[in-house]
């Protein structure tokens, strides 16, 4: 029996060809006849069949450039706040924006003014005054979160989403909204707002 250069007979080499050609989902004709289809339908602005997405699990902190380009030309930011704001971008949750331990867990805790300062590598008195006129300047918003075990009241501190947002900036959250519906007289020429 004759060989030929892949050690396989001729019959040998036949028969995989027909294996291969009987494991295609679409035969050339089907795919043909597909791709005109979705070529037709994609000229029209339709899809046939949705692509399949690829779901990437990095997490992004999103910052508003053309905001944050207007309270650069007010002047509406200390360099301090500016850097406080890109050192907790890390501790940013996703859909609730507020500032957490790990933004990897579901329902993580909630970082206190004194966390942060830990987590951060700052002194508390230095975090503070802060946190305290980005509040002011409707940038964090803060919200009691319960006692902590100490009776003392916690809060969470929360990310303003015209600024910084993480998640779905056409599904901003309703109590995210709520907490920044109100806000100081130079927030609201913001030239882009999610709401």
């Amino acid at each position: 029996m004759k060989k030929n250069v892949g050690n396989f007979s001729e019959a040998e080499r036949k028969a995989r060809l027909r294996d291969l050609e009987n494991e295609k989902i679409l035969t050339e004709e089907e795919l043909q006849q597909a791709t005109e289809l979705q070529t037709k339908a994609n000229s029209r602005g339709m899809v046939l069949i949705p692509e399949r997405k690829v779901k990437n699990k990095a997490r992004f902190v999103q910052l508003n450039q053309a905001n944050l380009l207007y309270l650069r030309e007010i002047k509406y930011l200390t360099t301090a706040e500016k850097t406080f704001l890109i050192d907790i971008a890390p501790h940013v949750e996703i859909e609730s924006n507020c500032i957490v331990e790990d933004c990897k867990k579901i329902n993580s805790t909630p970082l206190t003014q004194s966390d942060l300062a830990v987590v951060l590598g700052k002194k508390k008195q230095n975090v503070n005054p802060i946190i305290k006129g980005l509040i002011d300047k409707g940038i964090l918003a803060r919200s009691e979160s319960g006692l902590e075990d100490n009776n003392v009241r916690a809060y969470a501190l929360f990310v303003n989403p015209h600024i910084m947002f993480s998640g779905d900036r056409d599904n901003v959250n309703g109590t995210l909204k709520a907490m920044f519906r109100r806000t100081p007289a130079e927030l609201k020429k913001l030239p882009e707002k999610l709401f």
